[in-house]
């Protein structure tokens, strides 16, 4: 059975995608009516438009790609603000396994992915010298960002996409419709379970037993995954991810896909990136670090 609207209809489900962030963004949303759901789904999809705006990496006149170059104080907008102070909470928390200035390594692995080639030695040490979470400096009483070393280069792909999600979702619950799902390249937010359910259900393949049951009941929390997926380039029979290790410079070749259960989609989000670069042997401080959120990692076999 399903609880009557707001308007005394009973809530129906309807679902929206687009393409935002070069990738399909899928809405399921309960509304009493059609109606109010498209214009609840119009103000949202037009968050994450704005959002992606402001943080792409691949936009040459987002905010985040006006900071390159900058090496004194410069303001930013309260979202870009929250997203790289929680970037670099992160950052701390794993070592530097998660780091938001490591744009540089990423652009050199991303033109590897194109041509097929590894990125010279010397190309890698040169990227690595500009990188260095440390350096990303943060007044969040000034509103202002620093990146103290000549040459960085801010990358968000590992936490950015969290926080947009999220952001959409509280645009929903802004307009009375928390019952939504809100999924896009293996990061999903939810609020409130369907109308009659406890929760949404979530597969989570792969997973261990414990999030996956997680998973199938879940509400207001966000569920990230990361991995090697589809997007990888295979070199001389070795598959490097599109994810990189910050602190050597290499990109991911262990194949472990990481999942992540936490309330904070983009801490869900960075962790996942996090872990994935870690594997299993290095986990076990973030599970201790941060207590509230499930962790479930997939090693291939060998």
């Amino acid at each position: 059975m399903v609880a009557p609207g707001a308007a005394g209809q009973r809530p129906k489900p309807y679902e929206f995608t687009q393409v935002h962030m070069g990738l399909p963004v899928r809405i399921l949303l309960h509304a009493s009516g059609e109606r109010r759901a498209e214009a609840a789904m119009t103000e949202a999809f037009a968050r994450i438009a704005a959002l992606d705006r402001m943080m792409s990496d691949y936009r040459p006149d987002s905010d985040l790609r006006r900071l390159e170059g900058t090496t004194g104080w410069t303001p930013v907008s309260p979202d870009l603000l929250e997203v790289l102070t929680t970037a670099v909470s992160v950052a701390r928390a794993t070592g530097g396994a998660f780091d938001p200035t490591a744009g540089p390594i990423v652009a050199l692995w991303r033109e590897a992915r194109r041509t097929g080639k590894l990125p010279p030695p010397e190309a890698i040490e040169t990227a690595r010298a500009a990188v260095g979470w440390r350096n990303l400096e943060i007044d969040r009483a000034r509103g202002a960002v620093r990146l103290a070393r000549p040459g960085m280069r801010l990358d968000l792909g590992g936490i950015a996409k969290g926080y947009i999600l999220q952001q959409a979702l509280r645009t929903l619950r802004t307009n009375g419709l928390g019952r939504a799902l809100i999924e896009s390249g293996g990061d999903i937010v939810v609020g409130s379970g369907p109308p009659g359910l406890r929760g949404w259900r979530v597969a989570a393949d792969g997973a261990d037993l414990m999030f996956r049951q997680r998973a199938t009941q879940l509400t207001n929390a966000a569920l990230a995954t990361s991995g090697p997926g589809e997007q990888f380039v295979e070199i001389d029979g070795v598959r490097y991810s599109h994810i990189v290790d910050p602190r050597s410079g290499q990109a991911v070749t262990n194949g472990v896909t990481a999942r992540v259960i936490a309330r904070d989609a983009a801490v869900a989000d960075a962790l996942a990136t996090a872990l994935t670069v870690l594997g299993p042997e290095g986990a076990q401080p973030i599970i201790d670090k941060y207590r509230d959120v499930l962790i479930s990692l997939s090693v291939p076999a060998k």
